[in-house]
């Protein structure tokens, strides 16, 4: 209750907008967000131009950005998307809305997408296009079927109950902000949302209307392939380090009972049993599983030492 009556008394709301080459629609995007939002002190945007090679940055700029960062190179939305969070914390931003650039969200709804925050029933707010069946937008089946596959996965490994893990569109409190660790140079939606369920923020889901298509060719999806490989293997490194003795445990436990029952089948049911290569793998599976159920008890206990730095690196965040 503290902390809301200092954030009723003076909040500032940062909506960070990553771009590349979107000189055709980031003035629009600038001028539709609302510079007056009830329970906001004051709104302020920020713009991070990930090496874009048109006029992007010029076109921020004249629609009164309040400030723009640029990468000397394109970096990926990962790294674009961290830059932000930094940028907008060294702004003593309370609240930070990230939003794309390309005009697909409505900037009204960030009103909508900060309410959660300012009452204090939640940390991160995610817009969801799925939530509300009448709001569902139209897109190839393919991407919808990705999205659904990708979300089923994460609710899985983290008991959420999510609808839509893939959308950008969402707000941050200062502390999610100060507290979230990421790596991923491609994409971050989900490995910010796993990051921040393992450290207990809470997270909640708001049914959003997508405003409009993308113009153009989108400068991530090149190919759907592409990018559910590239987001799979982020996902997949991001279970790893947040979720180790699951992740390496698991599968040295299938290793090790399908070993089992290999032993099990082989000596009950071979006529003759001699040693083969049908052996050799049996005990290659039981070795293997051995060991990963190994590595997964010492990643766990690695695991714990990951906690305790991401706890300093957050107070030395939370000092500055």
């Amino acid at each position: 209750m503290q902390e809301m009556n200092t954030m009723e008394k003076n909040t500032k709301l940062v909506v960070l907008i990553p771009a590349l080459n979107e000189e055709k629609t980031i003035a629009s995007v600038i001028k539709a967000i609302p510079r007056k939002i009830k329970g906001i002190t004051k709104v302020l945007v920020l713009v991070v131009d990930d090496g874009s090679t048109d006029r992007t940055v010029q076109k921020a700029g004249l629609a009164k950005a309040d400030k723009i960062v640029s990468h000397d190179s394109n970096k990926g939305l990962g790294i674009a998307f961290r830059t932000g969070i930094e940028a907008a914390l060294k702004m003593n931003a309370n609240i930070i809305v990230n939003i794309d650039a390309d005009g697909q969200f409505n900037p009204k709804d960030i009103e909508k997408i900060i309410a959660p925050i300012l009452l204090g029933n939640a940390d991160v707010v995610t817009c969801s296009r799925f939530l509300d069946k009448t709001l569902e937008p139209e897109m190839p089946g393919i991407k919808k079927f990705g999205n659904k596959c990708f979300t089923k996965i994460i609710n899985f490994f983290t008991g959420s109950k999510f609808t839509d893990t893939q959308c950008g569109f969402r707000a941050y409190s200062r502390e999610a902000a100060l507290r979230m660790n990421l790596f991923a140079k491609f994409t971050y939606t989900q490995e910010v949302l796993i990051d921040l369920l393992e450290k207990e923020m809470r997270i909640e889901e708001v049914a959003c209307k997508v405003a409009g298509e993308r113009s153009g060719k989108s400068r991530i999806v090149t190919h759907w392939y592409s990018y559910g490989i590239k987001a799979l293997i982020i996902f997949i490194r991001t279970l790893r380090d947040y979720k180790p003795l699951q992740f390496f445990g698991i599968i040295g436990l299938l290793l090790f009972v399908t070993g089992i029952v290999g032993v099990i089948y082989y000596w009950l049911f071979s006529p003759t049993p001699t040693l083969g290569w049908i052996v050799y793998g049996i005990g290659i599976l039981l070795l293997l599983g051995f060991l990963l159920m190994m590595l997964a008890l010492i990643a766990d206990m690695l695991d714990r030492q990951r906690r305790l730095l991401e706890e300093l690196l957050y107070r030395k965040k939370a000092r500055k």
